[in-house]
């Protein structure tokens, strides 16, 4: 198959994504199936080889990642109804004072937003955020954006968020130093694109309509209501990270044959990791709180369901890039993009940025992203593959707008018009992948 047909298949298979899910609203699980087919079929593999590629890639990707999903999700459910988002919030506020609320409500984002989904998060905040509005006479817009850029940025660039999971086991990087290059990053980026952008961009005095919506949808906040403590909650969000991260660092200190070794391995494993995590929330957050295991299991089950669409997406995403890689398209790409000469930081977080675009799913978009630049990475060992996967997800934090269903949650919440969300919100992604693409490659020069 000449490099000319394998770059139109490869072109058909994304537009056939891009048009599935942003013009038919076909699930992009779907949308990736199809995708694969079209890869598998127009660059002639044999039909039982389509079968067999689909299988392992969805097979190898999930057999990664489905337990870690798993345990993050019902990491985030204990955070969500204990109230530990809410003490994370009320503690911060206190803290930074109303004055400075639209920097506390960043730090929640990013605190909160490790174990929470971006949509869970949001609309988990935003009652608060109300609150705070009405009480500082402080515009929606100054709170509101913060807390959803620091989600987004969270949500595409820190484990154990499925995307930047997936695409870490994907490319072969150390989960640890994934989330040490993610906060170091990430952090600046909210920054920037958070407080200060809104200092810049937005009013800090509301408008009437907004008076008039806040009114309209506020609702008192029960003072009284038992919360865990702040440093107990912050423990079960940030345990995980410490116990991966900190692997990272002590297994260089270590000999690799010695029984420590294996054990500060074996704990800094996301999988297992994660696990001691779910069972310290399932302490502090549930039976010291008064919850029996009955409640416990409910919650549980609570959390799963919501995970299926994710996982299929996931899954569909590592068999579509194992379809290139089978079908001989990913050589061929890898190929024509080291002819390009461009730095693979740039690439990646240029090819992520691209699809989330035009598919408005930043799932979809690293995943893809991830497939299109592995096989570029053979040819450059020298780059860091944690760097890529910062790349990756600094690409896709950008350019959410209408195909996005976090456009519009973050839109309806803060009763924006249109072009209001386009301005404020819209900008501030873009603004942050651009800030967190310089900062990658500031990064990578030290690393």
């Amino acid at each position: 198959m000449s490099p000319t047909s394998s770059l139109l298949v490869l072109g058909a298979s994304i537009l056939m994504i891009v048009v599935l899910i942003s013009r038919f609203r076909i699930h992009p699980f779907l949308a990736l199936l199809a995708a694969s087919l079209v890869v598998g079929m127009g660059s002639g593999m044999q039909p039982t080889a389509i079968v067999a590629a689909f299988e392992k890639g969805m097979g190898s990707t999930l057999g990664f990642l489905a337990g870690i999903i798993g345990l993050g999700s019902l990491l985030g459910k204990l955070l969500e109804e204990s109230g530990g988002a809410k003490r994370i919030a009320t503690t911060l506020l206190g803290w930074c004072g109303e004055k400075n609320a639209p920097w506390a409500m960043m730090l929640v984002g990013f605190i909160a937003g490790i174990p929470v989904f971006f949509e869970v998060g949001f609309v988990l905040l935003i009652p608060l955020i109300y609150v705070v509005a009405r009480q500082t006479r402080i515009s929606m817009l100054c709170l509101g954006v913060p807390l959803a850029t620091s989600l987004m940025v969270v949500h595409c660039m820190l484990p154990p968020h499925p995307a930047a999971t997936a695409i870490t086991g994907m490319l072969g990087a150390d989960i640890g130093k994934v989330i040490l290059y993610g906060l170091i990053v990430g952090i600046p980026t909210a920054v920037i694109a958070g407080p200060l952008w809104v200092r810049f961009a937005c009013k800090r005095e509301p408008s009437a309509a907004q008076l008039q919506f806040l009114e309209e949808r506020s609702e008192p906040v029960n003072g009284h209501e038992q919360l865990p403590s702040f440093a107990i909650t912050l423990s079960a969000v940030l345990l995980p990270l410490v116990l991966m991260v900190g692997k990272t660092f002590i297994v260089t200190l270590l000999d690799k044959d010695s029984a420590a070794h294996e054990w500060v391995t074996f704990i800094g494993n996301p999988l297992v990791a994660i696990a001691i995590s779910v069972c310290w929330a399932y302490w502090v957050l549930g039976l010291r709180r008064g919850l029996n295991t009955t409640q416990l299991l409910a919650l549980t089950n609570r959390c799963f369901p919501p995970l299926a669409g994710i996982l299929l997406i996931i899954g569909a995403g590592g068999a579509f890039n194992d379809m290139l890689v089978g079908s001989g398209i990913g050589k061929v790409l890898a190929d024509l993009l080291g002819q390009t000469h461009l730095n693979p930081i740039i690439l990646a977080w240029l090819v992520a940025g691209l699809m989330h675009f035009a598919v408005g799913s930043a799932t979809v978009a690293m995943i893809s992203a991830a497939g299109m630049v592995l096989p570029l990475l053979a040819q450059h060992p020298e780059h860091d593959r944690a760097i890529i996967v910062i790349a990756i997800g600094a690409g896709a934090i950008g350019w959410t707008h209408v195909t996005d269903s976090a456009f519009w949650i973050v839109k309806e919440y803060l009763g924006l018009s249109l072009s209001e969300a386009i301005r404020k919100f819209t900008c501030a992604t873009v603004l942050a992948s651009g800030i967190a693409l310089l900062g990658t490659l500031l990064l990578a020069e030290f690393v």
